[in-house]
């Protein structure tokens, strides 16, 4: 798949000359993609940003997708659906991407045969590292450990979402990203990469195909808040729903037992345990919620992929994307 047709897919949320920043720098890559879908979920946009985002739909260097209802599972979906890549590129709203990142991308399926590639992420405190994959975590736990920011590629079983590429096709196969995780969609990447891998799908992490994350402090996707001091059962239920999809009987218990007694137990509730109930009762109506989702099943694309789009020249605006 060297020469496949390659979509980048981009979900973003409240963020402005950033964003710019960033699809300016993809569509200044030597190697571009085909196409750049902006799967926009921000409310209103500052002026300049608002007709930035125009001018370029209108030439089309993007294609400039409207949500209502943030989410990131859902936003992702919608993407997925309105590529026209064989590959889909999805990216973080605030990098700064290496000249090969798209080479890399492309390379590593058509040489390794695999359905996912993960590509290096940099995050600001950190530098390329040769760090070889230590394995060494099983179950639920495998590859929690994956460092991605090494230079060593090879096969792994977890991914990162701001810079993941798919095979289109078996995404969709598999009903692409589960939208019963809400917020910060905490282990939606990892519950996809195992869905991915039960499935005969195989995960490959290129360290040449890198992005540099710059984590802007406003904005984004992820749920924000201090989930130390809150009970808030959203900064949880994604961990637990994970757990009861993939983990076998005491295996699922012990995650979820060990998770609440770690929730509680740090340094900050040392120091303010007038927070611990706090935490707990977060934790407790966390797991509670995570059982109710579990009882009502995934929210996976159909098998037909049916997804219902509403065109308003030159802006589309999605639907809901899952059954």
């Amino acid at each position: 798949m060297s020469s496949a047709n390659l979509s980048i897919v981009i979900p973003t949320l409240g963020r402005e000359s950033v964003l710019l920043d960033t699809v300016r720098a993809l569509l200044e890559l030597e190697d571009r993609a085909d196409e750049i879908l902006i799967i926009d979920q921000t409310p209103q946009h500052e002026s300049s940003t608002e007709s930035t985002l125009q001018q370029w739909h209108n030439a089309g260097d993007i294609r400039w997708i409207k949500r209502e209802t943030p989410g990131i599972p859902q936003a992702m979906n919608a993407g997925l659906l309105a590529s026209l890549g064989e590959l889909v590129l999805f990216l973080d709203d605030d990098i700064i991407p290496a000249p090969e990142l798209v080479t890399g991308h492309r390379a590593s399926h058509a040489k390794q045969d695999v359905d996912a590639v993960v590509g290096q992420v940099i995050q600001p405190w950190q530098q390329p590292e040769e760090i070889g994959h230590p394995h060494k975590l099983r179950g639920l736990h495998t590859d929690f450990d994956f460092p991605f920011h090494s230079t060593i590629s090879g096969r792994v079983q977890n991914v990162m979402a701001g810079n993941l590429s798919v095979v289109r096709e078996k995404a969709l196969s598999i009903g692409g990203f589960d939208e019963q995780f809400v917020g910060s969609a905490y282990r939606f990447e990892t519950e996809f990469a195992r869905r991915l891998v039960a499935a005969g799908g195989k995960i490959w992490f290129c360290g040449e195909a890198s992005i540099k994350h710059l984590r802007v402090p406003s904005g984004g996707t992820r749920q924000k808040g201090d989930h130390r001091a809150s009970a808030d059962p959203r900064h949880g239920v994604g961990d637990y729903y994970f757990a009861l999809r993939h983990g076998v009987a005491g295996e699922t218990w012990r995650y979820c037992l060990k998770r609440m007694v770690r929730e509680v137990c740090t340094k900050f509730h040392l120091v303010r345990p007038w927070y611990i109930p706090v935490k707990l009762v977060g934790e407790v109506r966390a797991w509670m919620w995570a059982r109710n989702m579990m009882a009502s099943g995934p929210k996976l694309l159909n098998a037909e992929g049916n997804h219902s789009v509403t065109v308003k020249s030159p802006v589309v605006v999605e639907g809901n994307s899952s059954t």
